[in-house]
């Protein structure tokens, strides 16, 4: 246990008393108890997976805390239970996701709003980090933006994986930095597109709406051909392993994929748009 870890009076963390409130919830459930069964056909997920969460082992699933509150009428409990756990345990999710990456076979992204840090220039990852911590020194800033560029090594070893990125138009045209650093940042995109390992992709503004609209998505698969979701938010982070909800991530990714350019017409637009810098 970190110490960003936080317990209550009992001794146990956030992930701990979501378990126990889980199977308290499901043994106490007011039109009598409810098997794993049940709770995972009202849930819309697996047994397995809510006998996983019962025990503690691994991540929640980060659709299931709001259908639980629904199912015990929890007014937000297993909700707030859910956003505490995943806040206290971020450092330790975020080192394993960089981990999985490191030895991935296939990084498939999607990103609405920035440029992925897989692809980002030194100079608008220092823009990205600047703004989202005002007071830290320049060199803990130095030092975050060396750790993310040294993620890009995988890109340039012997055997790089393959490489999917979609981004949203959008992207293209939101500052970060200065426009010298917009030019920079959408050069290296061009430059990325010359890899064969790595497609780029961008999905234009008047695409249909779709399942992954606001959350950006990275989708990694190992040399043993597992694949998991990793998903980011503020302050918040989850690696998905539940085979249904990757296989629904992946379906919705292969719908984005159909709907953005192509890898030429994508490369065009950024090569317009960096004109326009």
């Amino acid at each position: 246990m970190t110490s960003e870890t936080r317990v209550d009076a009992s001794g146990l963390d956030a992930r701990e008393r979501f378990a126990q409130d889980l199977r308290t919830a499901r043994e106490l459930h007011p039109e009598g108890p409810l098997s794993q069964t049940e709770l995972a056909r009202r849930a819309r997920t697996s047994k397995t997976t809510v006998s996983r969460v019962e025990n503690g082992v691994g991540p929640v699933p980060p659709t299931l805390p709001v259908l639980f509150d629904q199912i015990f009428r929890t007014d937000g409990h297993f909700k707030r239970l859910y956003e505490e756990a995943v806040a206290s345990s971020f450092p330790a999710l975020y080192r394993r996701r960089m981990a999985l990456e490191k030895t991935a076979v296939a990084v498939w992204e999607w990103s609405p709003t920035i440029v992925p840090g897989l692809f980002q220039t030194g100079a608008y990852a220092r823009a990205l980090l600047r703004r989202g911590d005002p007071r830290a020194g320049e060199e803990e800033i130095g030092a975050l933006v060396g750790a993310r560029l040294a993620r890009q090594d995988l890109l340039r070893g012997a055997s790089p994986p393959v490489v999917r990125l979609i981004i949203c138009e959008s992207v293209l045209g939101r500052r970060v930095g200065t426009a010298e650093v917009m030019r920079d940042q959408l050069a290296a995109l061009l430059a990325h597109t010359q890899r064969l390992t790595t497609r780029i992709q961008v999905l234009p503004l008047d695409a249909e709406p779709h399942l992954l609209i606001d959350s950006p998505i990275t989708l990694l698969t190992t040399p043993q051909h597992q694949t998991y979701a990793c998903v980011e938010a503020f302050r918040t982070a989850a690696i998905i392993e539940d085979v249904e909800q990757v296989r629904n991530a992946l379906r919705a990714y292969d719908e984005l994929t159909s709907e953005a350019l192509s890898a030429r017409d994508s490369a065009a637009l950024i090569r317009e748009k960096l004109d326009t810098w």
